[in-house]
């Protein structure tokens, strides 16, 4: 068993937990949040685990190999780093750090002491991406990679009324690209690589923390575009569009239903089994990190994990989205 602590107690850690317990090797231990208050009543769901206010504080506990990470995105790599610095494994809720700069300190400090750091994007360690990888092949040339993710928040009504909650507070370093467009980057990058140029634009908020916006990348002999929002809904797939055929993916943050539309009109359905909760499958491969003694996932990678940010601190600094965290 693998002893987790939690810091954060939201319900992307509920849907976690609950993942995590399926692989029958994950314990948690500690969770840490604002209010101990807070903390015993999300802890009580769980078996009572022990509950801290204080980072510093569970970091050192010898009852913990491993720290799931799910706070905003502004304290991603302070907190990181406390844990990593104390011996712990982490697992960081998507996007890793803020920007480029936090996730090389992050990156330093896993290296530094020796321990696993992994960002925690569940979709490319489902099953059907990696259908994905292995049927690339079948396309030909690869011409063009899109994806959306689209989806109205719920906040998003309470911003129009005057209430910035976090998912619109550029404080946190959230907002549309951060919380959804890195959803349709990192299976890019996991697939293409770097690319050359970027060309972004969006739109801001009052708040500051960006509503919507789209990407235009281009590789050597293909581009990629992406688009993302907070402020309304799509329903389009992804696609890989090749010279033989186009890859469809039903959705790029969850893929469950992938196949290929050859150029003749035939139809390959290649979607595989999946667990209904798609977060087991980046525990099992945290987990299976751990025992097996390895420091880095060999897909969500910390190459893969940095040349994201990269790409997104460039989209922000195109598209005029500042974070206090910038400036540090």
């Amino acid at each position: 068993m693998v002893r987790f602590g939690i810091i954060g107690t939201n319900w992307i850690t509920e849907r976690f937990i609950d993942a995590a317990m399926e692989t029958e090797r994950f314990a948690l231990t500690a969770v840490c949040s604002r209010t101990e208050e807070k903390g015993r009543a999300f802890g009580a769901k769980y078996g009572s685990p022990a509950v801290y206010t204080d980072v510093s504080a569970m970091a050192s506990s010898p009852e913990i190999d491993a720290v799931y990470i799910a706070s905003p995105n502004s304290l991603h790599m302070e907190q990181a780093i406390i844990c990593m610095d104390q011996g712990k494994h982490v697992l960081c809720e998507k996007p890793m750090a803020s920007n480029a700069t936090e996730t090389r300190k992050m990156i330093e400090a896993a290296k530094r002491n020796n321990v696993l750091l992994m960002e925690a994007m569940k979709s490319t360690l489902m099953p059907n991406f990696r259908v994905v990888q292995n049927n690339l092949y079948k396309l030909g040339q690869v011409r063009r990679y899109f994806a959306s993710y689209c989806q109205y928040s719920s906040r998003y009504d309470a911003f129009k009324q005057g209430t910035v909650l976090n998912a619109f507070n550029p404080e946190f370093s959230n907002g549309a690209l951060m919380d959804l467009g890195t959803y349709c980057i990192y299976p890019m990058v996991t697939l293409f690589g770097k690319p050359r140029q970027i060309k972004a634009n969006g739109i801001l908020l009052s708040s500051g923390a960006d509503g919507e916006g789209s990407i235009i990348m281009n590789y050597d002999e293909m581009d990629a575009a992406v688009m993302y929002s907070k402020i309304a809904d799509s329903y389009l797939p992804a696609e890989i569009q090749g010279e033989n055929g186009t890859l469809v993916i039903e959705r790029i943050n969850q893929p469950y239903d992938v196949k290929i539309i050859y150029r003749d009109g035939t139809i390959e359905d290649l979607r595989q089994p999946q667990m209904q909760e798609s977060m087991f499958y980046e525990a099992r491969e945290f987990i299976d990190l751990i025992e097996t003694g390895l420091r880095e996932s060999s897909v969500n990678s910390l190459t893969h994990s940095l040349l994201v940010a990269e790409i997104m601190e460039e989209a922000r600094r195109q598209i005029g989205i500042h974070f206090p965290a910038d400036l540090n």
